[in-house]
C-alpha cells in the first residue's frame, strides 16, 4: 500500500470537488488567487468556507499586483467592465492594507 499523501497540517484531501466556470468567472479567479499569494486550492477553500483570505506582502505577490495595475493603466480613459471595476477595488484594497506593516487581511467579495 502506498504512503498517504498528507498537506502540511496533517490532513487527508483525497476528495475532488470539480464545477464549471465560465471563461470570464476563470479569469476573475485566476487573477484573485495571484494576487492574494495563495495557491488556488487554498484560496478556493477559504472562500468557500468564509474564512479570511491573508496575504502577506512578497515579491509574487508585489508582482501580481504590479500585473493588475498595468491592466488599469492600459484601461484608463475607457470604460471599466464590472469584473475590472471588482479587480481594482480589490487590488487597491490590497495595496492600501499593505501599507500597514505585518499582514494585510483581505475579504472575499
Amino acid at each position: 500500500m502506498s504512503k498517504k499523501n498528507l498537506d502540511q497540517n496533517g490532513r487527508l484531501r483525497n476528495v475532488v470537488v470539480g464545477f464549471r466556470m465560465s471563461e470570464e468567472e476563470v479569469d476573475l479567479l485566476n487573477r484573485r488567487v495571484l494576487i492574494s499569494g495563495l495557491t488556488k486550492q487554498e484560496f478556493i477553500i477559504n472562500s468557500i468556507l468564509g474564512k479570511e483570505v491573508t496575504v502577506y506582502g512578497n515579491p509574487y505577490v508585489f508582482r501580481s499586483l504590479q500585473d493588475e495595475l498595468i491592466k488599469f493603466i492600459k484601461l484608463y480613459g475607457k470604460g471599466l467592465e464590472d469584473e475590472n471595476d471588482e479587480m481594482l477595488e480589490l487590488t487597491l484594497k490590497t495595496i492600501l492594507a499593505m501599507r500597514e506593516k505585518g499582514k494585510t487581511e483581505v475579504y472575499p467579495v
